[in-house]
């Protein structure tokens, strides 16, 4: 076969991929249309969905939530139910701080693991702020 044949067979090859390839692509548009068509708010197509990633959050603080004791009066006293604890984590080389109600007492230093959403990674899984709850 000559090089003039060589490259005419190369080319009908290359035009019958592009023609495929239009045609798959022309489908994909199709599908994607029909399933844009079904939602109400074009707007949540755009928003992505959060990917949560782990890391190791440390306590900085623990302690029992302020209540009201009565409306009628003004004392103030600790609710031995619900403790505040304040805790960091490292994320996206940056520090955040949040804090997330306990029934139970953790020590200062302590480590645990928490998923903050590496799209926003203000936003974590024990938050009480966001009241994700995993």
């Amino acid at each position: 076969m000559t090089n003039l044949g060589i490259m005419e067979q190369a080319r009908k090859l290359l035009d019958g991929a592009a023609r495929r390839a239009s045609r798959q692509e022309v489908k994909n548009r199709l599908a994607a249309g029909a399933s844009n068509a079904k939602r109400s708010n074009d707007n949540a197509q755009s928003i992505p969905l959060p990917i949560w990633m782990e890391t190791e959050a440390r306590v900085t603080e623990c302690h029992h939530e302020l209540v009201r004791s009565s409306a009628l009066t003004l004392r103030i006293t600790n609710d031995p139910n619900k403790l505040i604890v304040s805790f960091t984590y490292y994320a996206h080389a940056r520090t955040y701080y949040d804090n997330f109600i306990s029934p139970v007492a953790i020590e200062h230093g302590e480590a645990f693991s928490v998923y903050y959403n590496a799209l926003n990674p203000s936003q974590n899984t024990r938050s009480s702020e966001h009241g994700l709850r995993y």
